[in-house]
């Protein structure tokens, strides 16, 4: 099995590359003045199984087209197998029309990925159960809710579990099982389709359990950090304590650090699906590896 990685992620592909007990293969990447990009398979990968670590943002188009790129060079130098790990999948939350007139981006994004040669994708928490069914190729379904788990279980038992919306609850009924069935509770959110405007009605759930020592919010990503942050909010003004928060996808848009360095949070959790700039980077981030999680899987099938 060869490891090859884009320029997206490269921290995770080299500790991925480590956990398998070898290095990066190497490619030559080379970026024209005007944006395009030549791709080169440096090594011999004929009849090879090649892993190509490549998760989508920032950017979703340009690491796209660089995984699409890296795949062709793949398929052309006679690879026997391409698995695509792509630990956060860009267009996700485009996976169906919300609106009449509006394009499914997510269904064009996996017909690319089986038009261009990928034999397998594996990828982390995703934002709906159902993406896997429009994938016409595999697509191996990873969690970081087990690494959560053992974060969680630190904190001791007086910990209450939140989703921050009702999309989460299936996520949070899971990583209740995993902590003996600790407490939860849903907060109503309610968002504007056409302005974003993020609205937050009350919590729904076991009598005040939200104001034990620790409320640990739990969501699939932090984009804006809107909706975190007001989740912190509502939780504060109904007696929550400690007020922490563990989400898988790191996407930190806009002013998102920044809100969550000065809100209530005492500790913001995330992995390392999307790799994290210093300049996004601030003292209550704790940045959790998802590495041994992929090394394990690509293990159980080589």
């Amino acid at each position: 099995m060869k490891i090859f990685s884009g320029t997206s992620n490269k921290p995770l592909a080299e500790n991925l590359a480590k956990k398998l007990g070898t290095e990066l293969s190497p490619l030559e990447i080379h970026v024209f003045p005007d944006g395009e990009k030549r791709v080169r398979v440096l090594e011999k990968v004929v009849d090879e199984d090649c892993v190509v670590v490549q998760p989508t943002s920032p950017e979703p188009d340009k690491n796209y087209m660089e995984l699409f790129f890296i795949v062709d060079a793949l398929r052309r130098s006679g690879a026997s197998k391409i698995k695509a790990v792509i630990p956060y999948l860009g267009y996700q939350r485009q996976d169906h029309v919300f609106r009449v007139g509006e394009a499914v981006s997510l269904e064009v994004i996996a017909t690319l990925l089986k038009w261009g040669g990928v034999d397998e994708v594996i990828s982390f928490d995703l934002h709906s159960i159902k993406i896997p069914e429009i994938f016409k190729i595999k697509l191996i379904h990873l969690s970081a809710l087990p690494i959560f788990a053992e974060q969680i279980k630190k904190m001791g038992k007086e910990s209450v579990l939140i989703s921050p919306d009702m999309g989460g609850i299936r996520r949070i009924k899971i990583l209740s099982e995993m902590l003996n069935n600790m407490p939860y509770a849903v907060i109503e959110k309610n968002r504007d389709l056409a302005t974003g405007k993020i609205t937050m009605s009350g919590i729904r759930g076991e009598s005040a359990s939200w104001r034990k020592e620790n409320a640990v919010i739990v969501d699939d990503m932090i984009s804006t950090g809107s909706t975190i942050v007001t989740a912190a909010s509502l939780l504060k003004d109904k007696g929550a304590k400690n007020i922490y928060v563990f989400a898988a996808h790191a996407v930190f848009s806009e002013d998102a650090p920044k809100m969550l360095g000065d809100s209530s949070l005492r500790k913001v959790f995330v992995t390392d699906t999307i790799d994290i700039p210093k300049s996004k980077r601030f003292p209550k981030l704790k940045i959790l590896s998802v590495a041994e999680t992929i090394a394990k899987q690509l293990k159980k099938n080589s």
